[in-house]
């Protein structure tokens, strides 16, 4: 029997919620290009309710305990005392969210002697030190497409809350003020701006088809090109590298992996090519750029404002510059857990965990590493080594409130 060491995010501070703003979701039963939702043989919560929390166990505890096994659920995951660290010396399966990452780091699997599968509920392994999974002979798993056009759309969002000044705005009503030039002398019309995305995998390209109605001029780079039909479609023009696509985009997103050749590939060096005045829209990885660089590019004037919810570490201090930095409209990692999403990727997770304990396979859409190597969409999107370097970092959130 196998114990599982489940890593989630804090209750809401009011409590855990007893009712929900809406009665149910909408149902669908496939991705966009054909994928299917997960396909757990059965799940043991109601769609729609709140699993990403450490009350909602992602829906297992069931499950796990029905068929002998241990689950240990925690929100404390930094530091040698924390929850994490103490129980991970046994542990055969970590689960985590990249919203609220335990940091597998080599000294971490040094000290997991049992470790066998680490589950990402949601997209993105980087806080896996993949290295160290590749070496132990570990399986990295994560839930593609479960929370892409979740975070497509926080993108879109964002985007449009930076052009058209909401936030400030907002600030102005929402505090009795009518002040219109103070909202307006930093608002423009995203009409006819170009924007570019940095990758055009599943929440690049769906970043682009929610943004080709609103007659911008459409840039993409990516080392895996899309076909030709897709460019004409979309009338794309793609750069064959994200330094050359920069000095054409007044707005950039930011869509790809974090792993050791795109860790701080926005940095001081870089800002240089961006227009003056661009934007940059950052929900995939706080590490892809460089923060004390983003900081000065707002104070500067480089930027003209810069907004994500991926910070490094994860979750910030409370001193961390982009807290409070110029013309931001930061939030918490939340794009991808929605509810909506939480749905999809509990299932996801509850799906992988019966391949691995059941011994059949797990999809290939899943796989990150497996057999000592990149497997399955790892292979296409990673690359070998370690990006998750210095999240003693994330330390600093306890001891700054």
């Amino acid at each position: 029997m196998a114990k599982v060491l489940c890593v989630l995010y804090d209750d809401p501070i009011d409590g855990y919620p007893t009712t929900y703003a809406r009665d149910n979701l909408p149902k669908i039963d496939h991705y966009p290009g054909g994928q299917t939702l997960p396909t757990p043989k059965a799940i043991d919560f109601t769609p729609g309710t709140m699993l990403g929390s450490v009350s909602g166990e992602l829906g297992l505890r069931k499950y796990l305990e029905s068929n002998g096994h241990t689950l240990v659920v925690t929100s404390d995951k930094d530091g040698p005392d924390s929850v994490f660290e103490k129980e991970l010396v046994d542990a055969d399966i970590v689960i985590s969210q990249p919203f609220w990452p335990a940091y597998l780091t080599p000294e971490r699997f040094a000290k997991a002697k049992n470790l066998k599968l680490a589950l990402t509920a949601g997209i993105g392994s980087d806080h896996v030190d993949l290295q160290s999974a590749i070496d132990r002979g570990v399986t990295v798993a994560e839930v593609t497409y479960c929370n892409s056009i979740s975070v497509a759309e926080h993108v879109v969002m964002m985007i449009l809350g930076l052009v058209r000044n909401y936030l400030p705005a907002h600030d102005w009503a929402r505090k009795g003020g009518w002040n219109i030039a103070d909202c307006v002398k930093h608002s423009y019309d995203l009409e006819a701006m170009s924007v570019g995305t940095v990758a055009a995998g599943r929440i690049g390209l769906a970043v682009l088809r929610r943004l080709a109605p609103f007659d911008v001029k459409l840039h993409y780079t990516d080392r895996h090109r899309l076909p030709e039909s897709v460019e004409k479609e979309l009338n794309l023009t793609w750069h064959a590298s994200p330094t050359d696509m920069y000095p054409h985009c007044d707005v950039v997103t930011l869509n790809c992996p974090l792993h050791p050749e795109t860790e701080h590939m926005v940095n001081e060096e870089t800002l240089k090519l961006f227009k003056r005045g661009a934007y940059i829209v950052n929900t995939a990885r706080g590490k892809l750029c460089d923060r004390d660089a983003i900081a000065r590019a707002l104070e500067n004037g480089t930027l003209a404002g810069y907004a994500g919810d991926v910070w490094f570490p994860q979750p910030a201090p409370a001193d961390h510059p982009w807290r409070t930095m110029a013309w931001n409209g930061m939030t918490p990692h939340m794009s991808g857990t929605s509810l909506t999403a939480q749905t999809r990727y509990a299932a996801g997770t509850r799906e992988i965990l019966e391949c691995f304990f059941e011994g059949r396979p797990i999809r290939d859409e899943y796989l990150i590493v497996q057999g000592g190597n990149l497997a399955g969409v790892g292979a296409h999107s990673y690359s070998k080594g370690n990006a998750t370097g210095g999240s003693e970092e994330a330390g600093k959130f306890k001891k700054a409130g």
